[in-house]
């Protein structure tokens, strides 16, 4: 049981939704305020603003918690002064630009969530890791050849999946795309580089499930719920070491981080050629919605929030 005001740049993001529906799965309710944006998607100081007076409106209400999700929801979070306050920290909101705001709001916030060991260095106070949990019953291994059909895929191509938009720049699509047409170069027979974005989250494990690598070039992350997802399904993953990448795919033979492009390249060459079956599921089991929100919950207790109990 308990009540938590929940705030959040994107409440439709994947995770987030997760995270909510496995909160509530234990017996908390969860209202949401979420900052509102123009027809084009992005957000203003004017939208922060009326995010702002939402807040401290909703927060009037008999809340045991608020817990803002992403650094730039604190700022609202700590303008109400009756409830504690939880701060989750995503990665981007602490490492990238807005890092001096949400370093200054994390230590003036009850309790700190981060999703990294790495993101935890980055502060001066004391923080919880705990990742984003994993669907692990959507996000299972199935036959790649039927994955395939359904998505209409070349069956004899070595397939390499972009996880994000191209679009995106702390992603580096044009890296992915020299590094895997350098591999091409080393290697007989067809290598596809495919990307995904802008789908249904149900759908992704598909495309998993489709796809021989993963390759993940991005300049900067936390802890990217796609390499967690992709190990799920037994999908090799090649990296850049960032985030907590390393931590998952260390212990693995085909999967890897790397150091600088001529790696990449003889990473993904070396697992192409070997078309190895993945263990990673293994490397994430731990990783479940339910230990995930049982955790949360647990920090809300050492915020204060004494209403918060948990079913079972």
């Amino acid at each position: 049981m308990g009540d938590v005001l929940m705030l959040v740049t994107n409440e439709d993001a994947s995770f987030y939704r997760q995270q909510v529906d496995a909160l509530e799965d234990l017996g908390l309710n969860c209202d949401t305020v979420a900052v509102p944006n123009s027809e084009d998607g992005t957000r203003r100081l004017r939208h922060y603003a009326r995010f702002y007076g939402a807040t401290l409106r909703k927060s009037l209400s008999e809340y045991d918690v608020v817990h803002a999700n992403y650094g730039l929801t604190a700022p609202a979070a700590l303008a109400q002064r009756r409830r504690p306050v939880v701060l989750s920290l995503w990665g981007s909101d602490l490492l990238g630009s807005y890092g001096r705001l949400s370093t200054w709001c994390a230590n003036r916030c009850d309790e700190v969530i981060v999703m990294s060991d790495a993101m935890a260095t980055e502060l001066d106070r004391d923080a919880h890791v705990i990742p984003h949990g994993v669907d692990m019953e959507r996000f299972s291994p199935t036959a790649q050849a039927s994955a395939r059909d359904e998505l209409g895929w070349d069956q004899n191509a070595r397939i390499v999946l972009f996880p994000y938009d191209p679009e995106r720049p702390i992603k580096d699509f044009p890296r992915a795309r020299a590094v895997v047409d350098d591999a091409a170069s080393r290697l007989d027979g067809h290598v596809a580089l495919r990307t995904v974005s802008g789908v249904d989250h149900g759908e992704i494990p598909r495309y998993m499930n489709a796809t021989d690598v993963m390759l993940l070039t991005s300049r900067r992350e936390g802890s990217p719920n796609t390499v967690k997802e992709a190990l799920a399904c037994n999908c090799p993953v090649v990296s850049t070491d960032v985030g907590d990448v390393s931590d998952y795919v260390a212990a693995l033979d085909y999967s890897g981080v790397c150091a600088d492009d001529d790696e990449l390249v003889e990473r993904l060459v070396a697992t192409l050629r070997a078309a190895p079956v993945s263990e990673g599921r293994e490397q994430v089991a731990a990783l479940g919605l339910p230990e995930m929100a049982r955790n949360i919950a647990s920090v809300y207790r050492r915020a204060g929030a004494r209403g918060v109990t948990v079913d079972g």
